[in-house]
């Protein structure tokens, strides 16, 4: 059964694997509240997810470790198992969806694993993995379902609580359950009175859902960039401990956690994989009742893949109304490109990119005028947009 000296146990056990990631001050994320950041994206592998992996192989049997271990994982915690087993001599086989990036697929392999590949999401590659466990004897560490696994996420809460003895509330990601399962067990033995609350993303909602059906709901698929919490089906331990000490859950888009991501690399020079971000867009679009409060969400993971970042970067600036689109009617004669430069430049705007094509206008002399810029945010946007208009120009979308 969990418990705090198992809690206290994992913190020990883990003090020469896992490194210290010192909660710090965030400013101009979340101005309504005073938000903390503890940084697991710092981690030894990138992530938080080493903290149990590396629990769960310290607690095997020797007939155990001998035998090897076998994991599943959309890619941090294959990193977190390759890890601790090469610290413990032990053969890993790690089975990862064919979704995963190859940032974190070439991460496992670099940490000692043998990769195995599966066709589809984070939920073929835990059946894949079971049929190795039964097939070849290994022992399974699950990615969250797991007591010691649970334990070992829950040394992040007693390392806020020894940083900061004042704060009001947590805020972490939720895929399978497992980090916040630990920390809501561990905040609410030790102060209750600390608001724990939970995030998942609108394309993978499996805990939100679960917890406001009041049984476990298995989706029929995910969708979001937030491949590190991209789980169909929550856990009976993590939905029976969520449902127990968390407070609350709350569904974050895709372009929140795209903006989050954005503001936590302008911000803090951090930079947050989808499941690390969506925690800081739970406090940035006020998803909880934290005006005011002391806060501070779990910035889970770092993990990226580098080739999807500069997409995931657009979409935040999009949101955040600094990147915009505008798509003009124009007649088509000398001179009209020159004057709706000039309009942008002398509202602020900075024209990034122009394309000019022929097509079906209400003219037969028309075109269309697609414009990319630079803006400061939507209120500029919109400035710029009713500038045009008033000086004649017809704005046929604006994004």
């Amino acid at each position: 059964m969990l418990s705090l000296d198992k809690i206290f146990n994992a913190q020990t056990v883990l003090r020469d694997i896992v490194r210290p990631t010192n909660v710090v001050r965030a400013h101009g994320i979340a101005e309504h509240c005073k938000l903390y950041l503890k940084p697991e994206c710092l981690q030894n592998t990138g992530s938080f997810k080493v903290r149990g992996s590396a629990y769960k192989i310290a607690m095997l049997s020797e007939e155990e470790k001998a035998k090897g271990v076998v994991a599943c994982s959309a890619g941090n915690h294959a990193q977190g198992v390759a890890l601790a087993a090469s610290k413990n001599g032990i053969k890993s086989v790690i089975c990862l969806p064919d979704s995963a990036p190859i940032s974190k697929v070439e991460a496992t392999k670099g940490f000692g694993a043998e990769v195995c590949l599966v066709n589809g999401c984070y939920d073929d590659a835990y059946n894949k993995a079971l049929e190795l466990r039964d097939s070849e004897g290994y022992t399974f560490v699950h990615p969250f379902d797991d007591e010691n696994v649970i334990a070992g996420q829950g040394t992040i809460a007693l390392e806020i609580m020894n940083e900061l003895d004042d704060i009001d509330a947590i805020i972490c990601a939720i895929g399978g359950g497992g980090l916040i399962s630990g920390i809501a067990y561990t905040i609410k033995q030790i102060r209750p009175s600390i608001k724990v609350y939970g995030v998942q993303v609108a394309g993978a909602p499996s805990m939100y859902n679960s917890i406001k059906a009041g049984e476990i709901q298995c989706l029929a698929g995910v969708s979001t960039i937030a491949d590190g919490i991209a789980v169909k089906k929550p856990g009976d331990n993590t939905f029976d401990l969520i449902s127990k000490y968390v407070d609350d859950i709350a569904l974050v888009t895709d372009d929140e956690v795209c903006s989050a991501i954005l503001a936590l690399i302008e911000k803090q020079k951090m930079v947050a994989e989808g499941a690390g971000a969506a925690a800081v867009a739970a406090a940035m679009f006020e998803k909880f009742p934290i005006k005011g409060k002391k806060v501070v969400s779990v910035v889970s993971g770092g993990n990226i893949d580098v080739t999807s970042l500069s997409r995931v970067i657009d979409r935040g600036l999009m949101k955040a109304g600094r990147k915009s689109k505008l798509i003009i009617e124009l007649i088509d004669k000398p001179g009209q490109l020159v004057d709706v430069s000039r309009i942008i430049a002398e509202c602020g705007g900075n024209v990034t990119g122009v394309l000019h094509e022929r097509g079906e206008t209400t003219s037969i002399n028309g075109c269309y005028l697609r414009i990319e810029m630079e803006t400061r945010d939507h209120e500029h946007v919109q400035y710029i947009t009713k500038t045009l208009r008033d000086a004649g120009f017809k704005i046929i979308e604006g994004i």
